[in-house]
């Protein structure tokens, strides 16, 4: 199981994310222009001192990324994603990805990765989940699946 955040803008988010990956043993992608530079104070308090226990990778370019995954699975989520992740039989090599905060998935990544995966939302008034929650919430269904939680 890999995460891999394309484009996060929000230095706490991408933070709680690593923290995240450091609490299940979950490697993280960080792919394309990031919004802050990894050495952002808001990214390292977000991650406390988890960071040495982050099995981090930083990618400049989604075909760079990719090249490092030729045949694993790659699932995208959006809000706008057409069914639940709760219809994925999740596989240990499978990669799980998210977009930035404002603007989601580049194109070329979205159809690349169609469809597009969700977690759905019943309430009303909210357009998306916090990255760090939705990544959570996807991360912690794929592990339970795999009995690794």
């Amino acid at each position: 199981m890999r995460i891999a955040l394309v484009e996060p803008e929000i230095p706490q988010n991408t933070g709680s994310v690593a923290r995240l990956c450091a609490a299940t043993g979950t490697p993280l992608h960080l792919v394309g222009r990031l919004g802050f530079s990894l050495e952002d104070r808001y990214l390292k308090r977000a991650g406390l001192d988890y960071w040495p226990f982050v099995d981090l990778h930083v990618h400049a370019t989604w075909p760079e990324f990719a090249k490092t995954i030729p045949r694993a699975r790659r699932f995208a989520f959006s809000a706008h994603g057409a069914s639940s992740y709760t219809q994925i039989a999740f596989r240990e090599d499978d990669v799980l990805v998210f977009g930035g905060e404002s603007s989601g998935l580049p194109d070329d990544v979205r159809a690349e990765l169609a469809p597009l995966h969700c977690i759905p939302m019943p309430g009303e008034g909210v357009r998306s989940l916090n990255l760090a929650n939705a990544v959570s919430v996807v991360l912690y269904e794929a592990l339970r699946q795999l009995g690794r939680v």
